[in-house]
């Protein structure tokens, strides 16, 4: 998220800031009379109780002049803000705003596109398939969004402040790292979401955190967050524990952070397609779905090797699939005989 951060405060939030909580005017005239200073990097002054070099690197939306003698003329009051972007309530309202809009657009952008070309919409007619359940799935998942955004705010502060162990040269740690993260951070959440996910289906925990999300026995796409916030967030912890144990280089981890949003959604697509080659390593669609309708067998995201090691692995078989229960769909009445002329 400190990527993400970055980037929105130079394309949007400074400009923002500096209108809804604008430097006072003696302030921010006293940073521009002292400008040519900041910009021949000469001992900092201080406004607004801030060091001058900070602001001018941060904040100003343009340059000053290196010598405000040369430019008598110059008037403009620079546009700043009175938080600076280390500024933790700054950040942690970034942050909310960032989360939710962000979580929004994956949702609807992902969730979206596999219910219009991947999902059977067949399964709709099966027995299990609740009344009006897309919209409920969608209901639940708005409703869990803020909470789950809330509880997961500490995590994003604590990577924006620094204290993760995310990089921004690959030169640190070199390509071969690069490379190697990658299944080394699929191996760790897989492994960790298992048992989150399985003490979550403990009967103290299950009723309260994690039956809402069990609701959807035949889910959609959009049934991929419909849990309880508490639930969501729980399944979500290795991720951000993740880049506070290992190094990860930042822009990866932006791309897996958003694939694993992608691959949730993928998998509540009931999908029971088997005898791919994969079937016996990849935990996808189709033993996803086993879990829905079984409950206590598959927990793994990714792989099938958690689930194999802890005895609650079940194969997918085309006998099983939810398919078979479909009812046939409502013969159209005929269309009535033209009346002769």
């Amino acid at each position: 998220m400190d990527l993400v951060l970055e980037i929105c405060d130079h394309y949007a939030f400074d400009t923002i800031w500096a209108h809804l909580v604008p430097l006072s005017p003696a302030s921010s005239d006293s940073l521009q009379a002292a400008g040519s200073v900041v910009n021949a990097s000469a001992a900092p002054k201080v406004a607004g109780g801030l060091a001058l070099s900070k602001w001018a690197d941060v904040f100003l939306p343009y340059s000053l002049p290196a010598d405000m003698s040369s430019s008598p003329a110059f008037t403009p009051t620079p546009l700043i803000s009175a938080w600076p972007r280390d500024y933790v309530p700054r950040q942690l309202l970034s942050l909310i705003l960032l989360t939710l809009v962000g979580i929004h657009v994956l949702y609807f952008l992902f969730a979206g596109i596999s219910y219009k070309y991947i999902f059977d919409h067949n399964m709709m007619r099966h027995p299990r398939f609740l009344k009006n359940q897309v919209k409920l799935e969608i209901q639940c998942s708005l409703r869990s969004f803020p909470g789950m955004t809330m509880l997961t705010l500490p995590w994003f502060q604590a990577e924006v402040m620094g204290y993760s162990k995310l990089y921004k040269n690959v030169d640190e740690y070199g390509w071969f790292y690069l490379v190697a993260s990658v299944p080394l951070f699929l191996l760790f959440t897989d492994y960790c979401i298992y048992w989150v996910h399985r003490i979550l289906h403990h009967p103290m925990l299950y009723k309260t955190f994690h039956k809402p999300h069990h609701k959807w026995i035949i889910p959609t796409p959009f049934a991929s967050h419909a849990f309880h916030p508490v639930d969501g967030y729980l399944q979500s912890v290795p991720y951000h524990l993740f880049i506070f144990l290992f190094p990860v280089h930042r822009t990866l981890y932006l791309v897996l952070f958003v694939l694993v949003n992608f691959w949730s959604i993928f998998i509540h697509d009931s999908d029971m397609i088997t005898g791919h080659p994969l079937e016996n390593i990849i935990n996808g669609p189709a033993h996803h779905t086993l879990h829905h309708l079984y409950f206590t067998v598959n927990y793994g995201q990714y792989f099938t090797w958690a689930d194999r090691a802890g005895g609650s692995y079940r194969h997918p078989e085309s006998s099983l699939d939810p398919a078979l229960e479909i009812q046939p769909a409502p013969s159209q009445p005929p269309q009535a005989e033209k009346k002769l002329q």
